[in-house]
């Protein structure tokens, strides 16, 4: 099958999307097939293609978020190229330009399209509406998601029941809506894997004792992912006297505002920001790490979750439907309602090594769940569907109109 993976992002770029494009990209590869991505150029204002890649960069203007760039919905340039790869099916990653250029061609060329809905929208609304108008944002989300995900694709992944019941419950969305967990290599992450004095190393870096019992979050450092939740969750780990500390990986725009917030509350023995960390050296800062927690509500799929699994990390989280279908009590790790209950659960995989060992080892094993093949197979289940369905369509329109000609004579 040839496909082509169109996206906003792709690499050099480092997010855990495209972590995931590049791991399903090589995992459909070794199933045989032929892959080419369209994406925007983030390092220059020229269209570029990589042959031995199959990679298609178009250029953009600067958004001046992060490192985006907003391409042309059409850009007449990039079509006869793509015309001549002779795509079996589109797969959209965004909804943006890149996704909306997915969905033009898709239609000129006849050529079934699957989406993939990555992100929770009405979680970022803030950004916009500054607290002002946030019914009205949220209404014109709805409406901008629904004509995106359903009314211009033939098929709809996503990646958890918390987004599948968005489009069911409350959007009313009536078409075929596929479950697809995102897939990870989360064998980069294994303990095995990561050279010990590369940890060792790190953990001097930050001042990290043998003595300290590290917990890790990882993402964006922004009101979406209830930081302050988790601050506050150490200050009651200080008050335990507990020699619990939280490692703060990555960087964005409320950092300054919570490291102000973790000093007005005398907690820099107790929490370290790393800021912005290189993505290929992620598995060494998990690994300078005891356990994993979040409290964020805002993902689709917590793929950060599923990364310190790999690393075998007892994994505290929130009891969010992002989660609970990842997370189990007592088998991987624990999901928790409030700060008291999060502190508690730091507490016994702080004090108990015996629990902490066997959630470690369910950590691992639940990992290996999520690995790329099984993840390529099942997105790859979808292509099949959408071409059939595709051609149901197409005998659908062409059957209708020799009715409808028929009847006019």
């Amino acid at each position: 099958m040839r496909i082509g993976i169109f996206t906003e992002t792709y690499t050099p770029y480092i997010s855990g999307l495209v972590t995931s494009e590049v791991m399903l990209k090589k995992a459909l590869e070794k199933m045989g097939h032929t892959v080419y991505v369209v994406t925007a150029n983030l390092e220059s204002y020229r269209y570029e293609y990589d042959e031995k890649e199959k990679v298609l960069k178009i250029p953009g203007i600067p958004t001046g978020i992060y490192d985006s760039r907003l391409t042309s919905i059409y850009p007449i340039k990039a079509v006869n190229k793509i015309k001549s790869w002779k795509l079996d099916v589109i797969h959209s990653q965004t909804e943006f330009a890149i996704g909306t250029f997915a969905r033009l061609f898709a239609k000129q060329f006849n050529i079934p399209i699957v989406h993939t809905y990555h992100t929770m929208y009405e979680d970022y609304i803030h950004y916009i509406t500054k607290g002002h108008f946030d019914y009205s944002g949220k209404k014109i989300v709805e409406y901008l998601t629904k004509f995106y995900c359903d009314k211009t694709i033939t098929e709809l992944i996503v990646p958890t029941q918390k987004a599948y019941k968005l489009f069911k419950e409350k959007y009313n969305v009536a078409r075929n809506i596929h479950i697809v967990p995102t897939g990870i290599d989360t064998t980069r992450f294994y303990r095995e894997n990561v050279p010990v004095k590369a940890v060792v190393s790190m953990r001097k870096k930050y001042n990290i004792t043998k003595k300290d019992f590290i917990v890790i979050f990882v993402g964006r450092i922004a009101e979406e992912k209830n930081i302050p939740f988790l601050i506050d969750v150490m200050e009651i780990i200080k008050n335990k006297k507990l020699n619990i500390k939280l490692l703060i990986v990555g960087d964005g725009p409320d950092k300054e505002n919570y490291e102000k917030l973790v000093t007005d509350k005398n907690l820099n023995e107790y929490i370290i920001f790393t800021g912005k960390v290189p993505y290929d050296e992620m598995p060494i800062y998990y690994q300078m790490a005891d356990g994993f927690v979040t409290a964020s509500q805002s993902e689709t799929q917590g793929l950060t979750v599923i990364e310190a699994m790999g690393a075998s990390l007892p994994i505290i989280c929130i009891n969010d439907e992002s989660f609970n279908n990842v997370v189990i009590n007592d088998l991987n790790g624990y999901l928790f309602e409030t700060r008291e209950e999060c502190a508690e659960d730091l507490e016994k995989i702080y004090k108990d090594h015996k629990l902490y060992n066997n959630l470690a080892s369910g950590a691992r094993n639940s990992a290996d769940q999520h690995s790329a093949k099984y993840f390529a197979q099942r997105v790859f289940d979808v292509y099949e569907v959408a071409i059939k369905n595709r051609h149901v369509s197409l005998r659908e329109t062409i059957s209708n109109w020799f009715r409808g000609k028929l009847w006019k004579k």
